[in-house]
């Protein structure tokens, strides 16, 4: 009873108290604060920096163009990319040999070659067109002879192919392929009576077929079983003799003409041509072109050749070395021709294997 006299009047000051401080915790209204803060940026101080390389100065910075070197190369610009392949080379091979009181004896010569090559290639996805256009002329002068010439030929080709897929290496393909010379050639020393002049003889093949072109290697072989050669010899005297095949013209028994000779020749024959140019060993390449064709109505299975074999030494950018044979076999060009006083021919001759092989150091220049 003694407790609960005591803890009553403890009890109620607890509960006056409680109420108290209950009251006081009550927040009086109060109107919105409009005030506009900004904000408030605070900064956490910087740990200073334990290891600095001996490059670095950051207390004193100093800028030196001292180790800066001025480009020895010219800045290329960025160009768009472009499905085409462009090649120019122009070249020039000169010799010269002199003699003085020479006692071996001798006699002063000069020989230059001329040539240049013009390429311009296609190909994006299914497509590939390629053209490449060829130029050689070369000339040679000896002491006591006339200006020869050593060598003579334009050539230009152009093939189209188109394939199903990306994947595939084999095209369908088109072909055009002409050659020609420049001046007229003679049988040194006579030089009455040309052998053959520009457009005289001139071929022109014209066929379509399948191509094998491999992805990433400078291989191209082309098979055309239905190729029209077409055989041009535009000069009249030739045409006559019945030079490369054409029909040579019909004369009397005094050999006066009664009708000139025809100025062309169509054969529709099968084509196979191949060229291939791969790199043999450092600053050596080679390239091989081989073309064969046969007739299917006038002489199937007899083969014309025209094949090229080239070896290129580059010595820099501007001085090359090239080393190459020819072979061409045509049924149409005889050799030894027997031809009577009053101009008719008693024998057409007969076809031979043509060999050229050259030697020569230059200038090129590609752009």
């Amino acid at each position: 009873m003694r407790f609960l006299k005591v803890s009553i009047p403890i009890l109620i000051c607890l509960g006056l108290n409680f109420k108290l401080s209950a009251q006081d915790t009550i927040v009086p209204p109060q109107e919105p604060d409009t005030t506009i803060t900004d904000t408030v940026v605070i900064r956490a101080s910087q740990e200073r920096i334990k290891y600095i390389p001996r490059e670095v100065n950051l207390t004193n910075p100093v800028i030196s163009f001292k180790k800066t070197r001025p480009r020895t190369k010219r800045f290329n610009r960025f160009k768009l990319p472009s499905f085409w392949v462009v090649e120019n080379t122009l070249g020039l091979n000169v010799s010269e040999v002199a003699f003085v009181n020479w006692n071996a004896g001798g006699d002063n010569a000069f020989s230059a070659l001329a040539n240049a090559k013009f390429v311009r290639n296609y190909k994006f996805r299914y497509v590939q067109w390629n053209n490449d256009l060829v130029l050689r002329y070369g000339v040679n002068v000896q002491e006591g002879q006339k200006l020869r010439k050593t060598e003579d030929a334009i050539r230009f080709s152009s093939s189209f192919g188109y394939r199903r897929d990306t994947l595939t290496s084999w095209y369908y393909s088109a072909k055009v392929k002409f050659n020609t010379q420049f001046s007229n050639g003679y049988k040194y020393p006579d030089r009455t009576m040309p052998i053959s002049r520009f457009m005289a003889p001139g071929y022109l093949f014209v066929g379509a077929g399948i191509s094998y072109i491999p992805e990433g290697k400078n291989f191209n072989l082309y098979i055309s079983p239905l190729t029209q050669k077409a055989t041009f010899v535009l000069d009249q005297n030739l045409a006559n003799d019945g030079a490369f095949g054409v029909q040579k013209a019909v004369r009397d028994s005094t050999g006066a003409i009664i009708q000139e000779g025809e100025n062309k020749f169509i054969e529709l024959g099968i084509s196979i041509t191949n060229e291939w140019k791969t790199p043999l060993w450092e600053n050596v390449s080679l390239d091989h072109r081989i073309s064969l064709y046969t007739d299917y109505l006038r002489s199937f299975g007899n083969v014309d050749i025209d094949w090229e074999l080239n070896f290129e030494f580059t010595v820099n950018d501007f001085i090359k070395a090239n080393f190459g044979t020819q072979i061409i076999y045509d049924d149409d060009i005889r050799f030894n021709q027997i031809i009577a006083d009053d101009g008719s021919v008693v024998s057409s001759g007969v076809p031979r294997i043509q060999f050229r092989q050259m030697l020569a150091i230059g200038l090129s220049y590609s752009f």
